[in-house]
């Protein structure tokens, strides 16, 4: 009596599982969407297209990129984390939505370790210090000299609380012994307008903002925040070779789906990003916007968000930096 109930079961059983293994052997079917936690025209945003083309084409289905933005990136990760995990739905994350707000706010509707599954690097950020003209600052050690003679009497511009630009300028002063006077924009545009019109005497910059500024002698490039000196700044030294031991200011985008994604769609989105990375003219079009590709696996990714969690949250909570 029972036996044709459990064979229909069993059965059933059966065609699900084929028909999952048949979804996830088929990848992609369909449109994937690409969220971009930030604005349109935005660095995220410009990278998302570029990637989403070659994605697109690389995995035969076009790629749609979806901009939510707000809250530090909070809103697009946020909607993510709670889709599917069938890879129809990914983040171009930035290191703030995934090592740093866990750490700046007191309440995150997701939990970046647990909620997102990693799925490859894409490219990384490089910064750099540069100070006013009126300031009269030339080099590191003179931006130091300055701020001791004077503590608080040196300002900064930033992106706003908790951005990049304001922790590794905070980094910088923390590592010096100096004490600055942080002033906070709406974005990183007008705070660099601000250096440039001697509001505040100094900021760390993206270098691919901040060069046609350098360039056009408007501001004074002082130091590279990163491992190596920029290829257009090849005489600016770096904060460490300028005498500073601070770790380096990550900037880096990766792809990032749900949790729990099967681990072949995962290996089928790194080797398209990877494609992506290898391919000469994208190299190109990613030198001229000052990017750097950045090549790897997801867990060497995933790896590297949760050491950046680690060292810059420890400093995070050391200087009591909070964001609303």
């Amino acid at each position: 009596m029972f036996r044709p109930l459990i064979s229909a079961a069993l059965a059933g059983v059966f065609a699900f599982t084929a028909a999952g293994v048949q979804a996830q052997e088929g990848f992609p079917n369909r449109p994937i969407r690409l969220v971009v936690p930030q604005s349109a025209g935005s660095g995220g945003d410009v990278v998302a297209r570029l990637l989403g083309e070659k994605l697109g084409k690389d995995l035969g289905q076009s790629v749609v990129v979806d901009n939510r933005p707000g809250a530090n990136g909070i809103i697009g990760a946020s909607f993510v984390a709670k889709q599917p995990a069938d890879g129809y739905t990914v983040l171009l994350a930035g290191v703030s939505q995934v090592s740093f707000n866990q750490h700046l706010y007191k309440s995150l509707p997701y939990d970046a370790q647990k909620d997102f599954t990693f799925i490859a690097p894409v490219v990384d950020t490089p910064f750099v210090l540069v100070a006013s003209k009126a300031s009269g600052i030339t080099s590191m050690a003179g931006f130091i000299e300055k701020a001791k003679t004077k503590p608080g009497g040196l300002s900064y511009g930033s992106a706003g609380v908790g951005n990049s630009t304001h922790l590794a300028m905070e980094m910088l002063a923390d590592k010096a012994g100096i004490k600055l006077t942080h002033v906070a924009y709406k974005g990183s545009g007008p705070a660099l307008t601000g250096v440039i019109g001697g509001e505040v005497d100094a900021m760390v910059s993206v270098l691919g903002a901040a060069l046609p500024q350098i360039g056009g002698g408007n501001v004074v490039p002082v130091a590279i925040v990163g491992q190596k000196r920029a290829q257009q700044l090849p005489n600016v030294p770096t904060v460490r070779e300028a005498g500073l031991d601070v770790p380096v200011m990550p900037g880096w985008y990766a792809l990032l789906g749900p949790a729990d994604m099967d681990p072949k769609i995962v290996a089928r989105l790194n080797a398209s990003v990877q494609a992506f990375l290898n391919d000469a003219q994208v190299r190109n079009k990613l030198a001229g916007l000052y990017l750097e590709p950045l090549s790897g696996s997801a867990g060497a990714i995933k790896q590297r968000a949760v050491s950046d969690a680690k060292v810059w949250g420890d400093f995070i909570q050391q200087r009591g930096i909070q964001n609303s």
